[in-house]
C-alpha cells in the first residue's frame, strides 16, 4: 500500500489543449478516493499521469515516497481496472487473471494461490475456467477486478469501470467494490462521471471541471458545503435548482426577482450583508422544497405541476416559476395532479446562496 501525491501536475496535448490545469491531490495510504466529474473534464488522463501511460507536461507524481515521473508504467506496481474489461478473448477468467503474474515469472502454484484468493473474494470460482464470450458483463468485469487484485499491488486504479453494466448490477458492484477495499486497504484511485457512484464509494471526493480540481471533501460536505455552483449542480440528484435574483434589506433580509419575494431568516443576515441590492444565485435542493407547511422559516410559493414521475418510493414532480422549470422531491403519497395549482414551501433554513459574477458560494 502506498499514498498517492500529485504536485502541480499540467498535461497540454499538442501543445495547446490544456487538458489538466495545476493539479494538486494527495491521497493518503489505504484510502478509497473518488475523482468524479463530466466528460472531457481531465479525470481520465490524471489517472493516465499516474498509471504511467501519460507523461505530464510538467508537475511530479510521487507513489509512496518514490518520485516516478520516469519510472515506466510496469514498474510502477499500480494494476488498473479500465471501462471496457480488456480480456482476452481466447484465454479462460484464469488465464486472463494470471497472465500478469505469468509475465513476471510467479511461480506457478503461487499464481494458482493468488488467482484462486482473488476468485473467492469476488465470488467467481466457477467461472474460472470460462472465456469471456461465455460471460456476462458483471462477470467480465470481475474477472477484470480479479486480474488487479492478484497482482498485490501498491495502488489499484479504476477507469469508469462500471459504465457498461446495467444499472441493477452497477448498485450490486459498488457494494462489492467498497467491500472488496475493507478486506485489502489498498490505496485507491477511482475515476467516474457518476455522482451517485462517487457519493456511496468514495472516502473522500475530488470534484473536476475543465482541468481544474473545484473541491475535495467528504460526501455529506459537498452536499451540504459545495464551495460553488458547479459542486452544487453536479452533485445531488435530482439536481439542485438554482434561481436568480436579489437581495435587499427591509427590517430582514429578503430574496427577490420579477415572481418571488421570500423572507429570509436571521441566520442569513451576516453571510449576505455584503449583497444588499445586488444580483445572487439562489440554490435549492428538490427535497427542500415542501407541500405542507409543516413549520416557520417556510417561504411560501404558487405554482403550477406540469410533471409528475412516480418512483414508488417518492414522486418527483416539475412546476414553473414564470418559464423556470423547478423540481421538487417529494414522499409517495404526493396527490397532486397535472395541470393543478398548488402552495409550494421553499425551506430558507437549507438553500445556498452564490455570488453572481464568481459562482462562488456565499
Amino acid at each position: 500500500m502506498s499514498r498517492i501525491l500529485l504536485e502541480n501536475i499540467v498535461k497540454v496535448f499538442n501543445n495547446k489543449t490544456v487538458a489538466v490545469d495545476n493539479f494538486n491531490l494527495e491521497i493518503p495510504d489505504g484510502e478509497f478516493f473518488v475523482l468524479v466529474g463530466p466528460s472531457g473534464c481531465g479525470k481520465s488522463t490524471i489517472m493516465r499521469v499516474i498509471a504511467g501511460l501519460e507523461e505530464p507536461t510538467s508537475g511530479n507524481v510521487y507513489i509512496g515516497d518514490r518520485l516516478v515521473n520516469d519510472v515506466e508504467a510496469k514498474d510502477r506496481d499500480v494494476a488498473m481496472v479500465f471501462q471496457n474489461y480488456a480480456l482476452y478473448p481466447h484465454m479462460t477468467a484464469f488465464d486472463n487473471m494470471a497472465f500478469g503474474l505469468k509475465l513476471r515469472k510467479v511461480p506457478k502454484p503461487e499464481i494458482k494461490t493468488r488467482v484462486q484468493e482473488a476468485a473467492r473474494i469476488l465470488n467467481i470460482e466457477r467461472l474460472l475456467p470460462r472465456k469471456p464470450k461465455e460471460l456476462s458483463g458483471g462477470e467480465r468485469q470481475r474477472v477484470a477486478v480479479g486480474r488487479a487484485i492478484v497482482r498485490h499491488p501498491s495502488v489499484f486504479l479504476f477507469d469508469e469501470p462500471l459504465s457498461n453494466i446495467d444499472a441493477k448490477l452497477r448498485v450490486q458492484m459498488r457494494a462489492e467494490l467498497s467491500q472488496i477495499h475493507q478486506r485489502l486497504k489498498t490505496t485507491t484511485f477511482y475515476v467516474t462521471h457518476d455522482q451517485t457512484e462517487a457519493m456511496t464509494l468514495g472516502e473522500r471526493i475530488g470534484v473536476m471541471k475543465d482541468g481544474r480540481l473545484h473541491q475535495i471533501a467528504q460526501a455529506m460536505t459537498l452536499y451540504n458545503k459545495p464551495v460553488n455552483k458547479f459542486v452544487a449542480g453536479f452533485i445531488g440528484s435530482p439536481p439542485i435548482n438554482f434561481l436568480d435574483g436579489k437581495i435587499i434589506s427591509d427590517k430582514s433580509f429578503k430574496f427577490i426577482n420579477d415572481s418571488l419575494n421570500i423572507d429570509l431568516p436571521a441566520m442569513w443576515n451576516e453571510r449576505l450583508k455584503g449583497y444588499i441590492n445586488q444580483d445572487v444565485i439562489l440554490g435549492i435542493r428538490p427535497e427542500d422544497i415542501l407541500y405542507e407547511k409543516e413549520r416557520q422559516n417556510l417561504a411560501g410559493i404558487r405554482a403550477k405541476i406540469e410533471v409528475i414521475e412516480p418512483m414508488g418510493s417518492e414522486t418527483i414532480a416539475y412546476f414553473k416559476i414564470k418559464e423556470q422549470l423547478i423540481t421538487a422531491r417529494f414522499h409517495s403519497q404526493f396527490t397532486g395532479k397535472i395541470g393543478e395549482v398548488l402552495d409550494f414551501y421553499i425551506d430558507t433554513e437549507k438553500i445556498h446562496f452564490f455570488d453572481k459574477t464568481s459562482e462562488i458560494r456565499i
